[in-house]
């Protein structure tokens, strides 16, 4: 009897295995989703602000809050996971690394530029990484933390975090009278639920 799925040991032509090639596809869709998050926030400072002083109006609902502030602290998370692995193994990741009243606090142009160069990094970083890659995260929780992660699983936490923070940017540009994108600010899960048909609302299954 012939099995309808290869097994795990399946070689392809060019002499790669099936795992290695789940590997990859993963890899690929984690970055299509990341690049996917980040340039909705590009857009944003594009297409939807209309002045730099927009990005660093206090929110009167979130204490502390400005739309740049969100944007450089999504941003920082990819950039340290991109740090991580460009450092030689053993791979230490930190998200608790803060450069704060960085100029993509204030702006749109540096924020743009920032954005933009990060789904670059990534786009050269990732393809040549591996998904299971064992990173050690440190944390304050605020006891001191030390626990093993992967690659792929913070390259995933990168997006949620970043849409996370865009849902906080959506309740400040209401504030402001700024219309956003419809799907900006919302998971995936969410999306496909709602049978959207932005990017990420689309199901691959």
């Amino acid at each position: 009897m012939t099995s309808a799925n290869p097994p795990n040991g399946f070689t392809a032509p060019n002499g790669e295995n099936r795992s290695e090639i789940d590997e990859i596809q993963a890899l690929k869709r984690l970055l299509e989703v990341a690049s996917i998050v980040l340039s909705q926030a590009v857009d944003l400072v594009e297409n939807s602000l209309t002045s730099d002083e927009q990005l660093s109006e206090p929110s009167k609902f979130i204490p502390g809050s400005t739309i740049g502030k969100h944007l450089r602290h999504a941003r920082d998370h990819f950039a340290l996971l991109v740090d991580c692995m460009s450092s030689k193994p053993p791979r230490v990741l930190n998200y608790d690394i803060r450069l704060r009243n960085t100029p993509m606090e204030t702006s749109r142009q540096a924020a743009k530029e920032a954005l933009e160069g990060i789904v670059a990094q990534l786009e050269k970083v990732v393809p040549s990484a591996s998904l299971n890659e064992t990173l050690t995260l440190h944390a304050v929780t605020p006891y001191p933390q030390i626990v093993q992660t992967t690659f792929g699983r913070e390259l995933w936490f990168g997006s949620l975090h970043a849409i996370h923070h865009w849902s906080m940017i959506r309740v400040i540009a209401g504030e402001l009278g700024i219309t956003l994108e419809d799907s900006f600010g919302f998971a995936p899960s969410t999306l496909v639920y709602q049978g959207s048909e932005a990017p990420l609302g689309k199901s691959r299954i």
